[in-house]
């Protein structure tokens, strides 16, 4: 059996130019890295932005699991499937972070016959887009420690600096630092911290923007620390905004490249939906939905994480909403929710299944508090059987969802056509009636508490003394209308992430909450998450190489 990688570089690509042409996107409109990727110039929007936008279908998923679920693989053969039914579609997914790429999870650019291309290019430096971030986020940390060696004119107290510098890979010794040693020349010594390159404000920022003016609105109002009465000092104070803004110039622009099967994909932005808002770019996606009919797009992690931050921070900041919501499952993950251990998910095990499925039932009821319609599809293994297809298709169809099999990874669009059915089916005939989960108006706690009762199926909150504070001051500075960013554990609803299936009689914990004010949310802590992760006992990064010009075991 082929790797994905080896699928990837056997596949003849489409000059993007090609590619860009079957959107009415001209040449001139393309500011081209080689032959096969491409970003969207400043000028197309100008001239799309007043056309009527098409239809949004989101991709989520369950909880993930060691068993795999495949949300991008998913995201992309139902592009490939609906561009090969004549329709007039395009998908628009996040960039893969380096850390995870050389850690434990592998590449993010699909897999099998489910992927964009240039498959290494993606999941590798791309178009220079984090580095960019990463540059960003780093001179604003340099020009803040400089100004306060330089005599501190803004008065900025050390113990409340709250910026951290960021990279984007997984290194845990990064997480708490002390910089500044050495001479007096050397700057002040105190405690730093980094986070990875997508948990930081600047993507967030980024991928929140719609143009430059507003970009550069949101970064001056990045809070960096506190002075010593107490006021936030922002980057705008620092007058750092216009560098910031040369550096993310070009990153603001959508990346176009395509599918094994020349489906175009617009790829742009990368935050993590565990510790940031785990969307794309709001320009990629309001791009997307003036050139095409229909737009694919994706959110990270399990519904509860990624899906329910499109609907609350996303939808309610760029005026969007979905008109379906297609939530991936595995017979194998449900299995593994039900107890079975990874090393015997390919036996068959209908009790199993049956106490396992109250994930995705949970994540049904979640995206349909939203009003949003579902459709479930099963992301197909050889080891499944029809016994196992049956009663999941007629346990989602009791719930009001359309139910379809995708095989997408073995067959490309081929094996993504009885899901585009289900889906063109649900946004012909089923209408939505989209809402937030909760009101800009409603306090911070309420928030919190809204979503740990609602989405995770939380009895109460428990806040700890610094969070509880935290949050009172940050409804005093003005910001306690933003919405909530919940950073929680991936793997569980609960914030533990050893309780799987549907946990019950458990509390939320959070440790603490800070607000991101150019971004326009506020976020929360919960458990033990952490915004810089580490690497696993064996890496991915042990297992790639390059041999004869090529790169081997990226995925």
């Amino acid at each position: 059996m082929k790797t994905d990688i080896e699928i990837a570089q056997e596949a003849v690509m489409k000059p993007i130019k090609e590619v860009a042409a079957s959107y009415g996107i001209g040449e001139d409109d393309l500011e081209l890295y080689g032959k096969y990727k491409a970003k969207l110039s400043d000028e197309l929007w100008e001239k799309v932005k007043g056309r009527p936008d098409g239809k949004l279908v989101l991709v989520t998923a369950i909880n993930p699991t060691p068993a795999g679920e495949g949300k991008t693989t998913i995201t992309v053969g139902l592009g490939e499937a609906l561009g090969k039914m004549g329709k007039n579609a395009i998908i628009a997914l996040r960039e893969p972070s380096l850390g995870p790429c050389f850690g434990i999870k592998g590449g993010a650019a699909g897999g099998g016959y489910a992927q964009v291309l240039p498959m290494e290019d993606l999941n590798l430096h791309f178009t220079g887009d984090f580095h960019a971030i990463t540059s960003a986020n780093n001179l604003l940390a340099a020009l803040l420690d400089n100004h306060i060696q330089q005599g501190n004119a803004l008065g900025i107290d050390p113990r409340q600096i709250l910026w951290k510098r960021c990279l984007d890979m997984n290194d845990r010794v990064l997480r708490n630092v002390v910089v500044g040693l050495g001479a007096k020349a050397d700057g002040m010594v105190r405690e730093d911290h980094f986070v990875i390159t997508v948990a930081s404000e600047i993507m967030a920022i980024l991928c929140l923007a719609n143009d430059m003016e507003d970009l550069k609105d949101r970064l001056g109002k990045i809070i960096v620390a506190y002075n010593f009465a107490g006021e936030p000092v922002t980057a705008a104070d620092l007058h750092a905004v216009g560098s910031m803004a040369a550096l993310l110039k070009d990153a603001l622009k959508p990346n176009m490249i395509q599918t094994l099967e020349h489906t175009g994909a617009l790829v742009h932005g990368g935050p993590f939906a565990n510790i940031a808002h785990g969307c794309n770019s709001v320009r990629a996606t309001k791009t997307a939905l003036k050139l095409c009919d229909i737009v694919v797009t994706e959110a990270g992690f399990g519904a509860d994480l990624g899906a329910e931050k499109f609907m609350d921070i996303k939808c309610r900041k760029a005026g969007i909403h979905p008109d379906a919501v297609v939530l991936v499952a595995t017979v194998r993950a449900l299995k593994y929710n039900g107890g079975v251990p990874k090393d015997q998910l390919s036996e068959e095990n209908l009790d199993a299944l049956k106490r396992g499925i109250v994930n995705l039932e949970k994540h049904i009821e979640n995206i349909q508090k939203f009003g949003v319609p579902v459709v479930v599809t099963l992301n197909s293994f050889i080891t499944d059987t029809e016994a196992e297809y049956a009663y999941i298709k007629r346990f989602c169809e009791d719930r009001g969802c359309e139910f379809a099999l995708a095989e997408v990874w073995a067959k490309g669009g081929e094996g993504g056509m009885a899901l585009a059915e289900k889906v063109l089916n649900t946004l012909e005939n089923k209408r939505g009636d989209f809402k937030p989960l909760y009101t800009d108006e409603m306090p911070l706690k309420d928030k919190i508490g809204t979503i740990a009762s609602e989405i995770y199926g939380a009895d109460g909150v428990s806040y700890a003394p610094a969070a509880s504070k935290a949050l009172k001051r940050i409804e005093e500075m003005g910001f306690g209308n933003l919405p909530v960013c919940m950073a929680k554990t991936q793997y569980s609803l609960s914030d533990d992430q050893t309780k799987l299936g549907r946990p019950a009689g458990f509390t939320i914990n959070v440790r603490d909450a800070y607000v991101c004010a150019g971004a326009g949310f506020v976020v929360v802590l919960t458990g033990s998450i952490m915004t810089m992760p580490g690497l696993p006992k064996k890496p991915a990064a042990e297992g790639i190489d390059v041999v004869n010009g090529k790169i081997t075991g990226l995925f």
